[in-house]
Parts: structure tokens; sequence; C-alpha cells
């Protein structure tokens, strides 16, 4: 099966002479939700930069389709869609603006746009805040348009930086429903959470960051082999496996 993100020797960070990751080494396949985990400083989000393209690295390559973001960036960056950790809207503009703006960025068709913007507006139960400026909004609730956004365009890759941070149970229950029904589709889900109780049943695998190293990677079932004491599950498997990294 080929890969649809691709992360080869990875080394980078803010400074030439201090890295923050090291040798990074995974892969996304389609079809696949894979779950990124590591302490607060592990690199998650370092790596996640890479791949949008806002760091460069220092060695190794990241390629997304085949093709990195210096071969085709057109191709590059219309391949994926971002979701990060803090909400950021345009105060002005309201929610209806928001998804219009995203749709625009990505040529999602007017017929493709009215069907999928009314799903998703009814599963985050967002209908009455369609013409609602942004600076109105809750956090909850600006969480869900930039979710919506991304949700918006079907690229074959979904980064989601802690997707679950000011929503609701019913949000973050629709909302693994939703990537799981993507996933279905042929999409491809890099996700990066803390919350490892919750996505330990909807993640095909996981990679482990320590200390900007992957210390560990597999399905749930091969982490289990991988951790010292064989634990059962990933909260488990993750303490001990971080316990004793590098």
């Amino acid at each position: 099966m080929e890969t649809v993100l691709q992360v080869n020797q990875l080394t980078g960070g803010y400074s030439t002479g201090k890295p923050v990751l090291h040798d990074v080494n995974f892969e996304v396949k389609p079809g696949e939700m894979v779950g990124l985990i590591g302490l607060n400083g592990a690199g998650k989000s370092t790596t996640m930069k890479h791949i949008l393209g806002l760091m460069q690295p220092h060695r190794g390559e990241v390629t997304l389709q085949g093709k990195t973001l210096a071969e085709a960036p057109e191709i590059y960056r219309s391949s994926l869609a971002f979701v990060p950790e803090t909400p950021m809207l345009y105060e002005e503009l309201t929610v209806k603006e928001h998804l219009e703006l995203a749709a625009m960025a990505y040529a999602v068709e007017k017929k493709d746009y009215d069907e999928r913007v009314q799903q998703l507006l009814e599963l985050f139960q967002m209908n009455d805040k369609y013409n609602t400026f942004s600076m109105h909004l809750s956090k909850g609730m600006r969480q869900k348009v930039m979710i919506m956004s991304a949700f918006l365009v079907h690229p074959p890759l979904y980064m989601i930086d802690e997707p679950f941070l000011g929503l609701d149970p019913l949000g973050i229950r629709n909302l693994l429903d939703f990537m799981v029904e993507l996933k279905s589709r042929g999409a491809s889900i890099l996700l990066s959470s803390h919350i490892l109780s919750t996505i330990e049943n909807y993640c095909d695998r996981f990679i482990v960051l320590h200390q900007g190293h992957v210390i560990a990677q597999g399905t749930l079932q091969e982490l289990r082999q991988q951790s010292p004491r064989g634990e059962e599950s990933l909260e488990e498997i993750f303490y001990q496996l971080v316990k004793g990294g590098k």
C-alpha cells in the first residue's frame, strides 16, 4: 500500500545547533488514523510544523503523495488540512464566511459545499451560529469552526493537533465518529492528543515521541510488546515507555 505521508530521518528545530527532533521516521497510509503521542515538549508540534512546511528540516525530508514541498508546492499544500490546537479565526468574519473562505482556498465546488456545510453544521450543532461573528463565539465553538473548515475539504491527509480541548462530550464523540467516517472513505489522519484513553480505541497505530526521538510505534498490540512490562492500556504503556525512554 502506498503511503500518503512519509517522514524520513527528520532532524530539525528552531536552532541549527539544538535540534528538537532527532532522526524521526514514520509513515501514514491511506485510510489510516495514526496517533502522535508524547509529553509536553516531546516534539509533536514541531513535527507537525515541519510537515506543514512552516519549518525547514536540518536533515531528512517529508513527502506527501510522494512529493516534497519544494518539488510540488501546490500539490503538497492541497493534499492536507490542518486543525491547530488553538483556534485562529478572523474576529470580524462570520462562521459562514470562514467556511466559504476555506472552500475557495481548496476550490470546493458549490454543490459539494452546500452538502458538506449542512452536514457539518448539524453534526456540531452550529446551525444557529452560521451567521455569527467569531468574536461572539465561545472557545469550544471557535474550535468547532476550525474543525468544520478542515473537514469541509476532502484532502488525502488531515492533521489534527489536540482537537478535544474546549469541546463538550457530545462534540468529542461526534468528532471521533466523523473521523472514523472519513477514514472509511480512504482519508488519512495524523492525530495528536494527550487524552490517551479516548484515542486508544480509534487509532490504528501510534507513534510515541519522547525528547525528540521516536521511542516506539505500531498498533496497540505491537506497543504492548515494546513496553517493558506488557501493559494493557495505552495510558499505562505510554507511562512505562517514557519512564524508561531516552
